[in-house]
């Protein structure tokens, strides 16, 4: 029987946030922001995939306010100098009958000028970058988080999400290969590694009060390791997704880089189906309309073809089946900004597909990245 789309266009009650539908568009670094801020096409960007059909929109990640997030001079920044900008977002969004999400971000190890902190002074395993940081130094990081999640609370938006993904900072937490510490805070014991990110969702909590929204995302894959798993079992994620419910995390982001991939064989669920378990409501993502993931795109320059409609498909029976909430679609929104509006119609012949140069020029350092594919 096949599957009917209208399930991916229902409403979603998360505390006293109601979505639209079930449409996502995740963080994406599109390189308009100054000084850290976002500028007004950045603004105009994120209304824009809101009017064609996004429920949530996720700002593109925002360094927290603490000095060591990140060196990137175009990153965007989460602070009281960008405050202005970011509210001219969250506005844009509203008016467009969506919400947002500001993504809260440390780069940890994969700084590169030497000076980062992160859990053990590893950017990947057997590749050393600055530092492990302190505890004292780790609370100053979680005072930077809870700060710059307070400051997204003052302009409106219906809450953050903490990126815990694709081997920055929390995520050198999650993976035993880049978090080898001894003092409660890692090593091979997932809920030791899971520790401070939790506390991380713990602190905003109980600052920002219930009803603010809190996502994290994770990610087995990393962008210096695709083969790289956090949870080696579904036991270690059980227990990492069940930390983050009970700190107070609302929705958890599940990153794949091919959402229709099964995680552990003999089972059809993806990553996201795997951590509904928990309970929490879950958002998939991974190449959503697009044949080709997004590392192939940025490392080999590989052109995607359109894969919508066995997309749709695939998305409206894993919902049916109770997998996951959410689907986050990513670069095939950024090559139709009505993509969503255009599968609603079922117009799939009309949504132009996503194209390398679409990216336009990004200045962002990924010299490590680079660095461990070619060892």
């Amino acid at each position: 029987m096949t599957p009917d789309p209208a399930i991916l266009f229902t409403p979603l009650t998360i505390g006293r946030t109601t979505l639209r539908n079930r449409w996502v568009m995740p963080a994406m670094q599109r390189g308009m922001c100054e000084g850290g801020a976002p500028t007004a096409e950045l603004a105009a960007y994120y209304a824009r995939r809101a009017q064609g059909g996004v429920a949530l929109v996720i700002g593109e990640s925002a360094a927290i306010d603490h000095p060591s997030a990140t060196v990137q001079p175009t990153a965007a920044r989460l602070t009281q100098a960008t405050r202005d900008g970011w509210a001219r977002c969250v506005d844009g969004v509203r008016a467009a009958g969506g919400e947002m999400l500001l993504q809260l971000w440390h780069e940890g190890a994969m700084r590169t000028d030497g000076e980062a902190l992160s859990p053990s002074g590893l950017a990947h395993p057997g590749k050393p970058s600055g530092r492990a940081a302190t505890q004292e130094e780790l609370a100053e990081i979680c005072d930077g988080f809870v700060r710059s999640a307070l400051i997204a609370q003052s302009i409106g938006a219906a809450g953050v999400e903490v990126h815990a993904a694709h081997g920055y900072f929390l995520d050198q937490f999650l993976w035993h290969g880049t978090n080898v510490r001894q003092d409660g805070y890692g090593g091979p014991d997932m809920a030791q590694r899971a520790r401070f990110p939790a506390e991380i969702v713990a602190a905003i909590r109980a600052e920002c009060g219930p009803d603010f929204l809190i996502s994290l995302r994770f990610s087995q894959w990393k962008e210096v390791d695709f083969a790289a798993r956090v949870a080696p079992a579904p036991e270690d994620l059980a227990t990492l997704a069940t930390l983050l419910r009970d700190a107070g995390a609302d929705v958890l982001h599940a990153s794949t880089r091919r959402f229709w991939e099964p995680e552990w064989a003999g089972d059809p669920r993806n990553l996201a189906g795997w951590t509904r378990a928990c309970g929490l409501p879950v958002i998939t993502v991974g190449s959503v309309g697009l044949d080709t993931d997004v590392m192939d795109v940025f490392m080999r320059g590989v052109d995607p073809g359109p894969r919508v409609a066995q997309a749709v498909d695939e998305l409206a029976a894993g919902m049916a089946a109770g997998h996951y909430d959410m689907v986050a679609v990513g670069r095939a929104l950024i090559g139709d900004a009505d993509f969503v509006a255009k599968v609603a119609d079922g117009n799939y012949g009309a949504i132009r597909t996503f194209r390398r140069d679409d990216l336009g020029k990004l200045e962002w350092d990924l010299s490590i990245v680079e660095e461990a594919h070619s060892a």
